[in-house]
């Protein structure tokens, strides 16, 4: 399947900012699975622009203002060529043995409750057939609110709801629990069928299973991710993986507007998610 996506976040601020700092991962890696055709990143500002690889070989792009500045739009854009790997990775760039992905964060330390919920949920098996049965657990006990408020893993089990970001990493600290190393995914997923597309952001899981390798798992979703997922990025959790992180000088209030834009590349027009 051949995706095109535009992603833009605009900022508007009440009062111009004296200062503006962003840092953003939006840029998608080739694997076996996904093949970038091409990808651009576009600023609405006179700025430079810089470029690195993260620890866990991320794109990472960065900009800084110092001057007055009223608003700030940030687009991302290209094609993506996805296959069906059934959420089998491979290929893609690995920096970390598995093992230090079984590493707790801050969002994703287990507690009692989130450690029982693992056992019962996963039962007995092999490592494969317990990480499914947790992904159907989750799936059908979390439900998923985009305008949740974000939180640990914990409290949004607790609350039994949350975000995509939210239910990622309650997978992650449950197969954490159960020793199986995982890790956070930040992508795109593109939905709808004929000439009629949308995408969101998205995010989901991977865990590693000694005879396979990494695996992805899509709580929302309740699947292992398809060809209609776009991988980015991947870090401990959400806030390594974050698509976009900033801060502006002053007190100020800003007014945030995203719009993510999809095409399958076989039909023409894109169609519109305000996220």
């Amino acid at each position: 399947m051949r995706i095109r996506l535009q992603h833009r976040t605009a900022y508007i601020y009440d009062d111009p900012a004296g200062a503006v700092i962003q840092v953003f991962r939006r840029t998608p890696r080739n694997y076996d699975g996904q093949h970038v055709r091409h990808w651009r990143v576009d600023i609405d500002q006179d700025v430079q622009m810089q470029t690195i690889e993260d620890a866990f070989g991320n794109i990472v792009n960065s900009l800084s203002f110092t001057r007055p500045l009223d608003d700030l739009s940030i687009t991302v854009q290209g094609e993506v060529e996805t296959r069906e790997i059934h959420g089998v990775v491979r290929g893609a760039i690995e920096r970390f043995p598995a093992g230090l992905y079984l590493r707790e964060t801050h969002l994703t330390q287990p507690d009692g409750a989130l450690r029982k919920f693992a056992r019962d949920s996963a039962g007995a098996g092999e490592p494969l057939e317990r990480l499914h049965k947790l992904l159907a657990a989750l799936h059908t006990d979390m439900e998923c609110d985009p305008k949740a408020p974000e939180l640990p893993a914990t409290k949004a089990l607790a609350a039994e709801r949350g975000t995509a970001n939210d239910m990622a990493q309650v997978f992650i600290t449950a197969a954490r629990s159960l020793d199986i190393p995982a890790r956070f995914i930040a992508g795109y997923l593109l939905h709808g069928e004929a000439n009629k597309y949308s995408a969101s952001v998205h995010a989901w899981a991977e865990a590693f299973v000694p005879s396979i390798g990494w695996i992805g798992f899509d709580p929302v979703e309740g699947i292992s991710p398809s060809e209609s997922h776009v991988r980015v990025s991947m870090a401990l959790d959400h806030l390594g993986a974050a698509p976009l992180r900033g801060t502006a000088q002053g007190h100020l209030e800003e007014r945030l507007e995203v719009t993510v834009l999809a095409e399958h590349a076989d039909h023409a027009g894109f169609r519109q998610q305000q996220q």
